[in-house]
């Protein structure tokens, strides 16, 4: 193929711009945001596991305590009807110390409940502050979360916008380079790693960065300054300038 060399060497320009473009995707896809955040995407999936189980606990002992208070005041109910019978005081001898009897019964029955409405009540107590402290590392959590999503999109906007002064930037360019210049250039890219033209210099390639031989050097100092020349080892278009050292 041929080229106009001042073409050939446009070619690096347009390089110079695939390759900020490639460098610009690269940290698009290596922010340390995403990291960060998939790191607290677990956190947060774990807190919120384990404030699930501390709120279980806290509802599973209001239950048992509301239990316990439902038959404390029926307790409370017996009682009343027995004490307003012993305060009539009518009736058999019997059935009157029987209710004496059930009084005594129905105080221990009382005393067992509240001492274990208690414990059940301190031990709720516990639960909750369990829940306060995970619902708290839940909300330090989201707040890390929110603050690294504004990083990452403001990050994210500064690299669009590179990106847009970039695409900008190649359009005209490569617009202006002859198309079957451009359409070789672009293949090569897509094959070798986004690296399609570098520059000759000092007998080097800048593509694979290898000195050429003797026979390759003679090759292209017999090349027309139009003749496209590329590398034998690594297939890229090598662009030729006074610093070539052919």
């Amino acid at each position: 193929m041929k080229a106009d060399p001042q073409d050939q060497r446009r070619l690096l320009d347009l390089q110079a711009i695939d390759t900020a473009l490639a460098q610009l995707a690269h940290r698009r896809r290596t922010m340390p945001e995403h990291a960060e955040l998939d790191g607290l995407a677990r956190e947060l999936s774990a807190l919120e596991d384990e404030r699930v189980r501390a709120q279980v606990a806290v509802d599973d002992l209001d239950r048992d305590i509301a239990r316990l208070e439902r038959d404390v005041e029926q307790v409370r109910i017996r009682k009343d009807k027995d004490q307003a019978r012993l305060t009539v005081g009518t009736g058999p001898a019997r059935e009157l110390e029987a209710l004496q009897h059930e009084m005594a019964s129905l105080n221990r029955r009382q005393t067992e409940l509240e001492d274990a409405e208690l414990e059940l009540m301190e031990q709720r107590e516990t639960a909750q502050g369990v829940l306060d402290g995970v619902e708290q590392r839940l909300a330090t959590a989201r707040e890390k979360r929110d603050e690294v999503e504004r990083r990452r999109d403001e990050t994210l906007a500064g690299i669009g916008k590179e990106e847009e002064f970039k695409v900008a930037a190649r359009r005209p360019l490569a617009a202006d380079l002859p198309a079957d210049l451009v359409a070789l250039y672009d293949r090569i890219r897509e094959s070798a790693g986004g690296l399609a033209a570098a520059l000759l210099r000092g007998g080097r390639c800048g593509g694979c960065r290898l000195d050429l031989s003797g026979a390759d050097k003679a090759r292209i100092r017999a090349a027309d300054p139009d003749e496209v020349v590329r590398c034998e080892d690594c297939r890229r278009i090598m662009v030729r300038t006074a610093e070539s050292g052919l």
